[in-house]
């Protein structure tokens, strides 16, 4: 765990509706300002019914005078109600209005007294959830695309971390429930703030190559038992990536300048691919593992999607290799299969 190491503390953002606390402050200060004008306007409108010994009649001063030190209990008794009817509205609104000024303002205290903590607390369940989960370093167009296609395929948001330095980026992440780290994923102390240690997968989408290479690094040494997945701009770099402990790695640039070249001459080749990456609609390329009872012939292992190829022990066969002919227990299969079956 990340605790064996001495941490210096990153901050970690959780989603879920969390207000600053000079945003709390003022939303209580505007409710306290209503509270005494609302008692000023009801001073003001049953003015007949009070005095004020320094003048015969309340004015507006007099009315937002009078409420505030009513509302806020400081009661220096120079003007009072002296009716009945100013009685009573004082024993049934006005001592409401300043029960819940009271509220109010000892409400703030003990919040702002109690948000460090109460942080700390969702923090450190937060951090007890986490198993097995998905570190994404980069929440640009590609981290996001990529996230997107996770939950698509089911995975819980919650099992899910972005680092990244943007707090634009980070807002956006929160918005999509989220939780982010604040910082470089190239540090080793924002990755295990992020429990990288105990991530099942590492995803590097930044906009940098040498940038990935770094991040990959760092990760592949905290989180040596992780698949580690990488987006890179230039292909010239993917051997240093794979040299770094990268288990895949996308050419980012390359990929989409195969699929113009091959819109350009054959556009029906192109539209399937674009489908095949499209989780959830027409076509979908999924991995499943062969249980014991699936292991044999490779044509019989299914009959609505097409085999295209088999892992076995980190090994691509693919399915005119006459090795994937024979399926065996704990293999992979990479099928194509329609989502109208």
């Amino acid at each position: 765990m990340a605790g064996d190491h001495p941490r210096t503390r990153v901050p970690v953002e959780l989603p879920g509706g969390e207000v600053s606390p000079l945003r709390k402050i003022g939303r209580r200060v505007l409710i306290a300002l209503a509270l005494i004008t609302f008692v000023a306007v009801l001073t003001y409108v049953g003015r007949d019914g009070y005095l004020d010994p320094e003048d015969e009649r309340i004015s507006v001063l007099d009315a937002f005078y009078y409420s505030t030190v009513s509302v806020t209990t400081t009661g220096y008794g120079d003007i009072r109600p002296v009716t009945d009817d100013a009685r009573l509205a004082t024993t049934a609104l006005v001592t409401p209005a300043r029960v819940l000024f009271l509220i109010l303002l000892d409400g703030t205290t003990l919040e702002i007294l109690a948000e460090g903590p109460r942080a700390a607390y969702r923090i450190s369940r937060w951090r007890k959830r986490l198993n097995d989960h998905i570190v994404v370093c980069g929440y640009g167009t590609k981290g996001r695309t990529a996230i997107n296609t996770l939950l698509d395929k089911g995975a819980d948001p919650g099992q899910i971390v972005v680092v990244d330095g943007s707090s634009e980026a980070r807002a956006r992440a929160a918005a999509s429930g989220l939780a982010t780290v604040v910082g470089s994923a190239a540090a080793q102390e924002v990755l295990r703030e992020a429990e990288v240690e105990t991530a099942r997968a590492v995803l590097v989408a930044v906009d940098r190559d040498d940038s990935a290479v770094l991040i990959t690094l760092t990760a592949r040494e905290l989180a040596p038992r992780a698949t580690i997945v990488v987006a890179v701009r230039e292909e010239e770099n993917v051997h240093l990536l794979h040299q770094s402990g990268a288990d895949s790695v996308i050419t980012s640039s390359g990929a989409a300048g195969r699929l113009l070249g091959m819109a350009t001459d054959t556009p029906g080749i192109a539209e399937v691919l674009e489908d095949l990456l499209t989780v959830g609609q027409g076509l979908d390329i999924t991995e499943k593992t062969v249980g014991p009872r699936d292991a044999g012939p490779l044509t019989t292992f299914e009959e609505h999607a097409l085999i295209v190829a088999v892992v076995r022990d980190g090994e691509l066969l693919r399915f005119d290799d006459n090795r994937a002919a024979e399926l065996r227990a704990g293999d992979r299969v990479v099928r194509i299969s329609s989502n109208r079956q």
